[in-house]
């Protein structure tokens, strides 16, 4: 769906990384640092941690602090368009489906045609952002999208769209996201100082969330009013705002980012960086499970709106709307924090899994459309604090590559997932399929904090804080013969 961690992460980063055995000795460490040292480095790095800092800020910067930048915000404004359009389509294409199949099974087979060449190809459109400019690039894959947009508007508008259709053109934007996710997510760093990169990143998810506002509310409106075919068509047209601020961006203004030359073994490499690093790997497992079955609202909540409160598309859209209400402000907390931690990412994980058990058992249409909040924030947070630190942990020659990498991960597991959780929801019901993904996002999210704590040699404590309740990982204490030598 989304177009989504060491410890601390914020906009100023200095990555400081404990190499593991895995490291090879010329691949270089983690680190981008704006201004140089201005002290000696410590003599040990600090263990990774749920709780200890992989890059920290001195401050906290400004909520919209990134629109002061010419470039960034005509690559923001065009975005704003752009993505409410291609929310429009999406609740679209779900319905669509449904209402040529009336199968659970089939939507989420469209949605695993989406995500499969992510799936497939995604390293490889990972190697070739961290070879081209990023900006010519982007031009040719929004067209591209736009083009296949408005060639499903003129099928269903003429009377002679089929299912096949449908598949055929979600594979085609599947093709197109290949390169344009890892481009985009990485051209970010173009455009902003790295002091406002975490900013940046924060405010991109808000603008996808506030489209979320808009975008299921008139594609509800305009499925019920005008059919399918002119939300498809809005969608086509929306892709003439971004390309028109990429067109009218300053180059000059652009900050130069080294790019990859050409050379054998570089999807390796990027693997081999990845693997390498706890501070990647283990946010890019807990958001696999994560998006591969639990983030499968297409199927859920298309099946929850009409098999199990019969409510139909308004329903449908209606969910989609609260649950960006959520995300919204999810994105935006994230936007105003100044770090980003670890236990952050596993905690919302948790939480997030859990509130999907939760949702699952609601009786009423109402009590489940309110649950869509708190399930858009926690789920935000989990986005955002992974996005954010993963690619402030990552070295600009490898963004590429590791970007390609995370949303190959997150966004590829749909096709393994959507089909599971269709059938499962087919089979045994919306509710069972609902509670299964929660379940099993929460296990993982318990089972990588364990894990983690257990790397940094760390127990967990609970206690009071200010009349609160503060849970915290703190490190074991020594035995006594270790503590004497």
């Amino acid at each position: 769906m989304s177009t989504g961690s060491g410890a601390d992460s914020a906009p100023a980063p200095t990555t400081h990384y404990t190499p593991t055995a895995h490291d090879s000795p010329h691949t270089p460490e983690p680190s981008t640092s704006p201004e140089p040292s201005t002290g000696p480095e410590p003599a040990t790095s600090p263990q990774l941690s749920p709780q200890a800092p992989v890059v920290g800020v001195a401050r906290k910067s400004s909520m919209f602090g990134s629109l002061k930048v010419r470039n960034y915000r005509l690559f923001f404004l065009g975005q704003v368009v752009s993505n409410i359009g291609t929310w429009m389509q999406r609740i679209a294409q779900d319905w669509l489906v449904l209402s040529l199949t009336g199968s659970s099974t089939a939507v989420g087979f469209t949605t695993a045609l989406q995500f499969l060449p992510m799936l497939l190809f995604g390293l490889y459109g990972g190697v070739l952002v961290d070879r081209l400019r990023k900006r010519p690039t982007l031009l040719v894959t929004q067209s591209a999208m736009a083009l296949t947009a408005i060639a499903l508007a003129v099928l269903t508008l003429s009377g002679h769209v089929q299912v096949w259709h449908v598949y055929l053109a979600a594979f085609a934007v599947g093709l197109a996201t290949v390169v344009d996710n890892p481009a985009r997510q990485s051209f970010v760093s173009e455009l902003v100082r790295p002091a406002q990169l975490q900013n940046a990143v924060s405010l991109n998810s808000a603008n996808f969330q506030s489209a979320r506002l808009v975008g299921p509310a008139v594609a509800g409106l305009m499925i019920t009013g005008v059919g399918t075919g002119y939300a498809f068509l809005a969608n086509g047209l929306s892709f003439v705002a971004p390309l028109a601020g990429l067109l009218l961006m300053r180059t000059r203004e652009l900050h130069a980012v080294e790019r990859a030359p050409r050379g054998k073994g570089q999807l390796r490499e990027g693997v081999r960086y990845v693997t390498g690093r706890p501070e990647l790997i283990w946010p890019i497992v807990l958001v696999g499970f994560v998006g591969t079955f639990a983030f499968n609202f297409p199927v859920y909540l298309s099946a929850f709106a009409d098999d199990v409160f019969h409510g139909g598309a308004g329903a449908y859209s209606m969910f989609n709307t609260l649950m960006a209400v959520g995300s919204l402000a999810g994105a935006l907390l994230a936007a105003r924090r100044g770090t980003a931690r670890l236990r952050v990412l596993i905690g919302a994980a948790i939480v997030f899994g859990t509130l999907e058990i939760v949702a699952a058992m609601t009786p009423s249409l109402w009590l489940f459309a309110l649950f869509m909040i708190p399930l858009g924030l926690f789920g935000m947070t989990v986005n955002v604090t992974t996005n954010t630190t993963i690619q402030l942990s990552t070295d600009p020659a490898m963004r590429g590559r590791v970007m390609a990498l995370y949303m190959m991960v997150f966004l590829g597991g749909s096709p393994v997932g959507a089909p599971i959780v269709g059938w499962v929801t087919d089979t045994y019901g919306a509710r069972v399929g609902l509670a299964a993904g929660g379940a099993i996002a929460a296990t993982a999210a318990a089972v990588i904090g364990l894990v983690l704590a257990r790397m940094g040699n760390l127990r967990m404590t609970v206690g009071w804080n200010g009349g609160h309740p503060r849970v915290a990982f703190v490190p074991r204490e020594r035995e006594p013969l270790a503590a004497a030598a």
